[in-house]
């Protein structure tokens, strides 16, 4: 009871972490190109007014910026105190990436972060506008390292494990960086995040219009924000076809949680929208959903580019399908415990000196090596991820992304044709979108992390056993500390924020 708290309370506190985190992140990444863009039109321009255009919304991403340092830094501190098992395991490879980001990527960001903000009338127009440029790039080089060692936990590549050491170790670091999951969740990421910023943007400049303030800056940062957030949402449909493709390749299980698919199915469509029976149990004959909508044949096509392809239900995952030979997860646990078992027995004979011995269990350990992680858990259910929270967390992820690509085409239309100011109704559905554009953002986080359970390391090294053994009173000490002081922080930005768009652009 008390391992199975202390890995709960584990999870909560680092979701809590993530979760405001990522409150943070997609603005810094979105407002970074948005006023390097502005920036470079005041320098072509030389119109003073961009000048100020830039300076307001820069203002507000510095605010962000520096309060959104503080739960990042505690995030990768957490792997040391809450995961220390999970860092040991895994520490030469998951270390490289966030080794490079605090190198290469912080240092670069934080450093012409300073000349970007402070630096106005004290370098020249075109020094400014590089450390901006830099500032923004800097910032997304951050993602990128940050998101190829979470690519690798849902992807491990480019590495072998040691069963001397009892570690994975990395062998090919660009298998590693180039992984397809990792270059697929970085360009979703950060285009994400490339839409926050222009929610933001066009949605504080619809509050300037409907209060009758500041109109012409408004207007010319609405069309930047609009233009920027078209392009970037339309990228971002792409993106998300590609990450869903490779969820498909790797991760089935989460696929069949992302869509409530239960029995597999040849010609598999994807449901638009629906409501999951709340009574239906894996491998009962009940029925999926209460109702649903579905549109023909997408998941097969979408997840296989065939849609002939066959896509494995939750049924068939657990179960397996002899047809389709598909492995029953029993099985995998089976082979797992042995491979266990082998490696436990390979290092007692290893300390004995006994050579013959110690070559028979590696034998044995390497035929089951594959299944390893399945062996610490104990029910084959146990592979399938919660599919109430995934479904509902993907279909709203994916429902928002669309209003933002209609959103954004309305607003530049109207912008265009200098009717902006005139339509209320748009006004008001782009204001009260900043708060979806955030819903949307960690509903994205959620399919992506609740989607992998159980596994830290896909199919390798499940979240049980990758805790650190401590205190469960610390645990749950801190998890109380971190939800104070994040939740202070969060109220704080808002205030600060409010407070510089109420001065508005004319302000210091």
């Amino acid at each position: 009871m008390e391992s199975t708290l202390l890995v709960d309370l584990s999870r909560a506190q680092f979701a809590l972490t993530a979760l405001y985190h990522w409150l943070f992140v997609p603005l810094t990444l979105g407002l970074s190109f948005i006023v390097a863009i502005m920036e470079s039109i005041y320098v072509k321009t030389g119109n003073d007014e961009w000048k100020k255009i830039t300076k307001f919304w820069m203002t507000l991403f510095a605010i962000n910026f520096a309060i959104g340092l503080a739960t990042g830094i505690i995030l990768e501190f957490e792997f040391g105190t809450n995961w220390s098992n999970y860092s040991w395991i895994v520490g030469d490879i998951f270390g490289a990436p966030l080794a490079i980001e605090g190198i290469m990527a912080f240092f670069m960001e934080s450093t012409f972060f300073a000349v970007m903000f402070f630096g106005w009338n004290k370098v020249s127009k075109k020094m400014h506008l590089l450390s901006t440029w830099l500032v923004a790039i800097g910032s997304n080089l951050s993602a990128l390292w940050i998101l190829v060692a979470n690519g690798w936990m849902q992807n491990p590549v480019g590495m072998e494990f040691n069963p001397d050491s009892a570690r994975f170790e990395m062998k090919n670091f660009w298998d590693v960086l180039l992984n397809p999951n990792a270059v697929s969740k970085f360009l979703h990421t950060v285009s994400s995040g490339y839409v926050m910023g222009s929610l933001f943007v066009v949605g504080i400049s619809s509050w300037f219009l409907l209060k009758n303030r500041d109109v012409l800056f408004a207007k010319r940062s609405m069309i930047v924000a609009a233009s920027f957030g078209l392009l970037t949402s339309i990228f971002l449909l792409g993106t998300g076809d590609e990450s869903a493709y490779q969820v498909a390749q790797k991760q089935p299980t989460k696929l069949a949680a992302m869509e409530g698919l239960y029995d597999g199915q040849t010609r598999a469509g994807i449901v638009a929208i629906g409501q999951l029976n709340t009574q239906k149990e894996i491998g009962d004959h009940q029925d999926e959903f209460i109702w649903s909508i579905e549109v023909p044949y997408a998941l097969s096509f979408l997840g296989y580019r065939n849609i002939n392809a066959f896509v494995p239900g939750i049924d068939d995952l657990v179960f397996g399908n002899k047809e389709l030979n598909i492995i029953p997860a029993q099985t995998k646990i089976d082979q797992g415990k042995i491979a266990i078992d082998a490696l436990r027995n390979y290092k007692d004979a290893k300390k004995t000196n006994d050579t013959q011995k110690a070559q028979e269990y590696l034998s044995v350990f390497r035929e089951n090596q594959c299944y390893m992680g399945y062996g610490y858990l104990n029910d084959p259910k146990d592979i399938i991820p919660p599919i109430g929270l995934t479904f509902y967390s993907f279909h709203i992820m994916v429902g928002l992304g669309s209003w933002f690509l209609g959103l954004f085409f309305i607003v530049l239309y109207f912008s265009m044709i200098g009717k902006i100011a005139e339509k209320k109704a748009i006004l008001y559905a782009a204001l009260f979108s900043i708060p979806l554009g955030y819903v949307a953002g960690e509903a994205g986080w959620i399919v992506a992390e609740v989607g992998r359970q159980p596994w830290a390391i896909q199919n390798m090294l499940p979240v049980g056993v990758a805790t650190s053994s401590i205190d469960t009173n610390a645990v749950m000490i801190t998890l109380s500390l971190f939800t104070l002081i994040f939740t202070g922080l969060l109220i704080a930005e808002i205030k600060i924020m409010l407070k510089q768009i109420k001065i508005g652009p004319e302000g210091e």
